[in-house]
């Protein structure tokens, strides 16, 4: 028997109406679906009440497993500062400011008077004048200018009580060049005078007064990044060259910029410091500074009376960007902050927040106190009885050693030193 015409019509009507209407079903549901997921990325809700959607919120375990991850991540980071060294707590007490923050500046202490020198604000800006503080009444004031030549950041200074020595060291901002002029600023009058430049430019070599003659040693050569190790003096008195040229001397055992030069007991110390600085990017118009790998170390040289270099007990810790972290109080030479070998993890600068004694009667160190942040580059004096310390940059809080502000404030407290 033959079907009717009309019932296979009818029946495949039926099945393709069935079929179009599934089709619009299936592509309504995933436009809702694509539009939900693009909506969602798109708004921004609070921490606390985002969930991830098609999620179910964390089980007590599974959040007792994520806090645990959590706190051992923690570990991780607080434990990669294991440069940080076991110190006594301090009674700190902030004292006025600075007029200024200052980075990679300098500072000469002359009876109650604590001469403050040049400077980074910050990257782009330097200081080119001095800041003067009295112990006597925690007071600044008497700011005077440096003259127009004169380096603004990694000087060699060093005085004989009266006379300030400024050799060489950085001119401008970011990290251009280096100058070889040097001055001299008689302190009773507060006047400037020109001095025999140093035979080639170097960033913050080692600068002392010993026996009669102006030492400079060591610092970085002119491309700001490799060591020097060349050792040059000239004899001078009351602010004045004796000789014409620089001598010659035996080169200091590893070069390198940003260490203490300290003379104790007709002795010339040589400590920490670093191989390798920022250099200038090449071709930036501005010598924008650019990361090089440094090296910091914890050696300590001495320089005898027959000019040969002793090997001394290093460092509780490596420790660089001290040259003006230093104080002598009762033979011992007291050393304040710094920068340590860079984090193990991020490899980013780690700064010290430490105090350090080297007892010259017992020839050896001794950690003394907790600043109150890690710094490096502090400006320090001593007088009656207390440690002091201003300016440098100090780090982004307890739990991150790297650098961050620079700051302008000053700090005192009563130094104990091991007998």
């Amino acid at each position: 028997m033959v079907k009717p015409a009309g019932k296979q019509s009818c029946g495949r009507l039926v099945f393709f109406s069935f079929l179009a209407l599934l089709a619009v079903g299936l592509v309504a549901d995933f436009l809702w679906a694509s539009s939900h997921r693009f909506s969602s990325s798109m708004i921004s809700l609070p921490s606390s009440v985002t969930t991830v959607v098609g999620k179910l919120p964390p089980s007590s375990n599974e959040k007792d497993t994520k806090k645990k991850k959590n706190d051992n991540a923690r570990e991780r980071k607080l434990s990669a500062t294991f440069q940080d060294l076991p110190a006594p707590q301090l009674h700190w007490e902030k004292m006025s400011p600075s007029p200024v923050p200052r980075l990679d500046g300098a500072a000469i202490q002359i009876r109650n008077f604590l001469y403050v020198f040049a400077g980074y604000g910050n990257i782009n800006l330097v200081h080119s004048h001095v800041d003067v503080y009295n112990f006597l009444d925690n007071t600044w004031g008497g700011r005077f200018d440096m003259p127009k030549e004169m380096a603004h950041s990694h000087l060699g200074m060093v005085t004989d009580g009266r006379y300030i020595y400024i050799v060489t060291g950085q001119y401008g901002p970011q990290c251009r060049g280096p100058t070889a002029k040097t001055f001299v600023l008689d302190t009773d009058t507060n006047t400037w005078r020109d001095f025999v430049p140093l035979p080639v430019p170097r960033y913050a070599p080692a600068t002392q007064l010993w026996r009669g003659r102006l030492h400079v040693m060591g610092g970085s050569k002119e491309n700001r990044h490799t060591p020097g190790l060349e050792h040059w003096s000239i004899a001078v008195k009351d602010g004045k060259a004796l000789e014409k040229e620089w001598r010659s001397e035996i080169p200091i055992p590893r070069g390198g910029p940003h260490r203490a030069c300290v003379v104790v007991d007709d002795k010339l110390f040589v400590l920490g410091g670093q191989e390798g600085d920022f250099m200038a990017k090449p071709g930036s118009p501005i010598f924008k500074c650019s990361r090089r790998l440094e090296v910091v170390f914890s050696d300590v040289y001495m320089l005898d009376e027959e000019m040969k270099w002793k090997v001394m007990p290093p460092m509780p810790k490596p420790d660089s960007h001290i040259e003006f972290a230093w104080k002598v109080v009762n033979n011992s030479i007291v050393i304040v902050g710094g920068t340590t070998e860079k984090h193990p993890e991020t490899k980013k600068m780690v700064l010290v927040g430490e105090i350090f004694q080297f007892n010259l009667n017992t020839m050896k160190w001794y950690v003394i106190g907790k600043l109150p942040y890690r710094v490096k580059t502090t400006l320090v004096g001593y007088w009656n009885g207390n440690l002091y310390f201003t300016s440098g940059q100090r780090d982004k809080g307890p739990d991150d050693p790297a650098p961050r502000k620079v700051i302008a404030e000053m700090w005192r407290t009563k130094l104990i030193l091991y007998p």
